[in-house]
This record gives C-alpha cells, sequence and structure tokens, in this order.
C-alpha cells in the first residue's frame, strides 16, 4: 500500500504542478487580451498599414461579412496576445520540464530556447516590415487600370497571420540545424555538402507558403539560405566548445 501510494503522489504532484503553469501562462495571455481589446480598431488599422500605404488613391478595405467589423480586430488582439506572452509562456513549459532535465541539457536548453523565441520574431518583424510591404506594392504595380482595389478585411487578417507564421517557423533554421548537430544526427560537412539541396528546398518551401508572386518568394528564400549559412557557423562554434570541455576530462 505504501508502495503504491508513494508512486501515486509524484503523480498527482506533477499534475497539480502542471495545472499550476497553464493557469499562470493563460492568466497573463488573457490580461493582455483584455488590455488590447479596447483598442482593438486603433491595433487593426496600424495592423492594416503596409496595405492601405500602397493602394491607389480613393482605396479603401471592406467588410463583406456582418459581424466582421468586431470579431476581425478582436481575433487579431488575441493572436496577438498570443505572439507578445509568447516569452512568458514558454518560460511556465521550461519551468515544468526544466526539474527533470540534466545540467549540461540545462545549459544547452536555455540558449537554444532564447534564440528561437528571438528568432521567431525577428521573422514576423521581417514580414511586417519588409516582406508585405513589398508584396503589396508588387501587387498593387499590376492590378489592371480600372480596377478598384477594395480587400475585405478578414482576407487580409488571414494573409498576414499566414506570413507571420511562414515566416517566424521558417527563421527558425539556424536553431534546427544546432538541434541537428548537438544530436549527432549530422556533422558539419554534411551540412556544407548540402547547401545545394537546402537552396532548392528553400525555394520550394517558399514557393508552398507564400502568394504566388516573386517578390515574397525571394524575401523568404533568401534569408532562409543565409540563416542556414548562420546555423553552420553556429554548430561550429557549439561542436568546439563541446570538444574543449570533453578534452580536459579525457
Amino acid at each position: 500500500m505504501s508502495t503504491e501510494h508513494d508512486q501515486e503522489m509524484p503523480f498527482l504532484s506533477h499534475l497539480i504542478e502542471l495545472r499550476t503553469r497553464l493557469l499562470r501562462a493563460v492568466s497573463v495571455m488573457l490580461l493582455v487580451f483584455l488590455a488590447m481589446v479596447p483598442f482593438a480598431n486603433k491595433i487593426y488599422s496600424l495592423f492594416a498599414g503596409p496595405l492601405l500605404k500602397h493602394m491607389p488613391e480613393g482605396g479603401q478595405m471592406i467588410a463583406i461579412e456582418v459581424i466582421s467589423p468586431f470579431m476581425v480586430p478582436v481575433k487579431l488582439c488575441f493572436f496577438l496576445s498570443v505572439i507578445v506572452t509568447a516569452p512568458w509562456i514558454l518560460y511556465q513549459a521550461w519551468a515544468f520540464v526544466a526539474p527533470g532535465l540534466y545540467r549540461h541539457e540545462k545549459r544547452l536548453a536555455k540558449p537554444l530556447l532564447a534564440s528561437a523565441t528571438f528568432l521567431f520574431y525577428g521573422g514576423c518583424a521581417f514580414a511586417f516590415f519588409v516582406a508585405l510591404p513589398g508584396v503589396f506594392k508588387f501587387m498593387q504595380a499590376f492590378a489592371p487600370e480600372g480596377v478598384a482595389v477594395m480587400t475585405d478585411i478578414t482576407k487580409y487578417l488571414d494573409f498576414v497571420l499566414v506570413m507571420f507564421l511562414a515566416f517566424g517557423v521558417c527563421f527558425e533554421v539556424p536553431v534546427v540545424v544546432m538541434i541537428l548537430v548537438l544530436l549527432g544526427w549530422v556533422s558539419i560537412e554534411q551540412l556544407k555538402e548540402a547547401r545545394g539541396y537546402v537552396i532548392v528546398g528553400a525555394f520550394v518551401v517558399a514557393a508552398i507558403v507564400t502568394p504566388p508572386d516573386v517578390v515574397s518568394q525571394l524575401m523568404l528564400a533568401v534569408p532562409m539560405c543565409l540563416l542556414y549559412e548562420v546555423g553552420i557557423l553556429a554548430a561550429r562554434v557549439l561542436a568546439k566548445r563541446q570538444e574543449n570541455k570533453i578534452a580536459p576530462s579525457a
């Protein structure tokens, strides 16, 4: 009886800890969301800036569905609250998992998590300030004469969120490369030899996840190739550090 009770208590304590971490993460996210809601329309106006700046004179955005003027800005606030509180959510996940990790695993995981968060934000920022203005400028330049450009606010939000996700995830290439090297699945030499395949793969991915235009595909594929090289350099530095730590003990 005592053995079964001892095994049951740690399991229950883990469940309680998990519930606590989830509540903390969700509570902060909801607080940020509620703080944004009163400014939802202003936030959406700022969010629509890359498109509005490149629309022809007299062009405007439209709302096709009846409830869109209310739901779309609120939906944007929800997604922004998730993005803004992502570091806090990741910290709660880390605090739950960290006690079960070895010391060397913790030393490796911390910079990787920080780098992944930074790169995701960097990808979103690149999409908003560089890629989207370039795409909209390119699209407006090829709009037929006499066609009134009026984009639906729901379609615009869905398009931009997909672009955010695509650039944010694709900017994680250096972290993926470092993880593959640290796990011993590939070597630095194999990564160098795979450059040609990576370039082709980057353009294939860009063609799938971005609109069918050359500008957006280049803006995603070229940074992915450059970030791949950054990942190789970072993996080489980490590999040398590990060798230096192992050498004295050997």
